[in-house]
C-alpha cells in the first residue's frame, strides 16, 4: 500500500521547472496520487486543476514534499518543513544538486520507485541562530547548511570572541566565521577551507574566514554544542548574520549570536542507489582523469 497518498510539489519559477512539473503531475495523477501545488509554481501549469497551498499547510497535510529546483530551493523548503516531520525529495533543476539528486530524465523511474517504498531516508539536523542585544532577542532564523557571521564588506575585518558550551575558544580578527553542519560542509564551508563531513556525523565545524592569525584553522565540535559569538563593541560595522545565504539578520557591535542544533530534523529521501561518496566524485570531480 502506498504510504505517500498526498504529495506536495514546490520549487522555483522557471521554464525548466515548468517542464518537469508537467511530467511529474501527469505521472502522479496516473498513480492516483493527490497533488497539492505550492503557490510559486502553480502558475507554471496552464489551467491548473490542482489545489494550491502555502508551505505550512502543505507540511500539515502532505505525506511527501517534492522540490523541483536546485539545492537552494531545497534549503528554503527544509527550514520551513522540518518542523512538520514530512519527508522531502529533490529533483534537480539547478546546478550541483548535492541535495536534489534525481535527474529530470530519471523523474518517472526514480519517483515511481519511491512511491513503491524503494528509497533511503536520511535525517539531517538544522541550526538555530539567535541574535541578542542587551539580553533581548532581536532576531532569529534557522539553517540547514550554515550560519555565517561576517563583516559584510571585503575592505574590513571584524573582531569577535568565540565560546563553545561557555568555554572560551579564541578571540578572532577575520572576515567572519562559518558555522556549518555536515550538510553544509560541501557548500560555503568547503570554499572557505573547511573539511568535508559525512552527513551522518553529529558534528559542527567552525571555519574562520580569512583570519588575521594564520594558525586559526577549522575546528570540528560536537553537534550538541552551543556556540556563542560575542561581537566586540570596538567594531565600526554592523555584521550581517546569514543563514543558508538566504535569511539575513543584522547585528551591531556588542551583540551576541547564539547557535545551537534545532530540535526538528529534515527527513530527506534519496533513491536506493544514492551514495554520498559518489556524489562527491561527481559534483567535486574527485579522481577526474584517473578512472577510465
Amino acid at each position: 500500500m502506498n504510504e505517500f497518498n498526498t504529495v506536495g510539489i514546490i520549487g522555483r519559477e522557471s521554464d525548466a521547472v515548468g517542464e518537469s512539473l508537467r511530467v511529474l503531475t501527469s505521472f502522479l495523477s496516473a498513480q492516483k496520487i493527490n497533488i497539492i501545488l505550492g503557490k510559486t509554481i502553480a502558475s507554471l501549469l496552464p489551467d491548473n486543476p490542482y489545489p494550491v497551498s502555502g508551505r505550512t499547510k502543505m507540511g500539515e497535510s502532505c505525506d511527501l514534499i517534492i522540490v523541483l529546483g536546485g539545492d537552494g530551493s531545497l534549503l528554503g523548503a527544509a527550514r520551513q518543513l522540518a518542523r512538520h516531520n514530512v519527508p522531502v525529495l529533490g529533483i534537480n533543476r539547478g546546478r550541483l544538486g548535492f541535495l536534489t539528486d534525481i535527474l529530470p530524465e530519471e523523474l518517472e523511474e526514480k519517483v515511481g520507485a519511491v512511491l513503491q517504498g524503494e528509497y533511503v531516508l536520511e535525517k539531517r539536523f538544522l541550526l538555530s541562530a539567535i541574535v541578542k542585544r542587551n539580553g533581548e532577542v532581536i532576531g532569529r532564523a534557522e539553517a540547514l547548511n550554515d550560519v555565517v557571521v561576517n563583516s559584510g564588506t571585503s575592505a574590513q575585518m571584524i573582531e569577535f570572541n568565540v565560546y563553545v558550551d561557555d568555554e572560551f575558544v579564541y578571540p578572532q580578527r577575520s572576515d567572519g566565521l562559518i558555522v556549518s553542519t555536515p550538510t553544509g560542509s560541501t557548500a560555503y564551508s568547503l570554499s572557505g577551507g573547511g573539511p568535508i563531513m559525512h552527513p551522518k556525523l553529529d558534528a559542527v565545524v567552525l571555519v574562520p574566514m580569512f583570519p588575521h592569525t594564520l594558525s586559526s584553522r577549522p575546528i570540528v565540535i560536537d553537534g550538541n554544542s552551543e556556540i556563542r559569538i560575542e561581537i566586540n563593541k570596538s567594531n565600526k560595522i554592523h555584521p550581517p548574520v546569514t543563514c543558508d545565504g538566504q535569511v539575513h539578520l543584522t547585528a551591531l557591535p556588542g551583540d551576541t549570536v547564539y547557535i545551537t542544533k534545532r530540535r526538528h530534523k529534515l527527513k530527506l529521501i534519496h533513491p536506493t542507489d544514492h551514495s554520498f561518496y559518489a556524489s562527491c566524485r561527481d559534483k567535486l570531480g574527485w579522481g577526474t582523469g584517473l578512472i577510465g
